[in-house]
């Protein structure tokens, strides 16, 4: 099947199969929270971006496989409304970058600064430290060896604009971030799987930079 990343909260997962890993896609919670479960497919390793909400659907999703880390993108609650839980039955270690860690709800085994990789089995996602809709924002970039990036924004990025802000600064420096640190050095092709809601490609929002900047969200 196609994967299209138009998921439903109380649906199935939308599971994406690439060359070295799968990527499975499931809305939870009142808030439309995404919550992706990476698995490598060499050593059956799995990381999980995000445990928003619902537990117990995550858990499933998990399965028997088991679950090695707990990414969280940023500090806000609506991503990490079952974290607690997911860590408590699956053992798995909790990553974070510094910035946002203390404001989580257990502590985090594996700060990442900009520029770390988090190995998933024999496969790595990249951290792109994103400031702005949180001082501790994280991005995960991942480089399919067939060809294709693939990033996950959390808040920072979805289709048409970046996350919200609550100041002038603020979005100046997300905004900046995402061109620099995304845009510039990520091709059209690029995957976009956001935090909330549908994906979408950088190649179907580079057009909208400048609007973006004009209109200050």
């Amino acid at each position: 099947m196609t994967y299209s990343g138009d998921t439903r909260v109380g649906g199935p997962a939308d599971v994406r199969d690439l060359a070295e890993l799968t990527i499975s896609k499931l809305a939870v919670g009142r808030m439309d929270n995404n919550a992706y479960l990476l698995r490598c497919k060499r050593t059956g390793e799995a990381v999980l971006i995000d445990a928003a909400a619902e537990a117990d659907r995550i858990v499933d999703l998990v399965g028997d496989g088991g679950l090695a880390r707990v990414i969280t993108t940023h500090r806000h609650p609506d991503h990490w409304q079952a974290l607690a839980e997911v860590v408590g039955v699956t053992g798995a270690r909790t990553v974070a970058h510094p910035s946002d860690g203390d404001h989580l709800p257990v502590s985090v085994d594996d700060p990442v600064e900009h520029g770390a990789d988090v190995p998933v089995g024999e496969c790595a996602l990249r951290v792109i430290h994103l400031r702005g809709h949180t001082p501790g924002s994280i991005a995960l970039r991942y480089d399919d060896p067939d060809g294709g990036t693939h990033l996950f924004t959390g808040d920072s990025l979805f289709p048409g604009g970046v996350g919200k802000t609550w100041s002038d600064a603020d979005f100046r420096s997300l905004l900046g971030d995402v061109e620099e640190r995304v845009f510039a050095e990520m091709d059209d092709r690029t995957w976009v799987y956001p935090g909330h809601g549908k994906d979408t490609t950088l190649g179907a929002e580079r057009p909208h930079l400048d609007e973006w900047r004009q209109r200050g969200w």
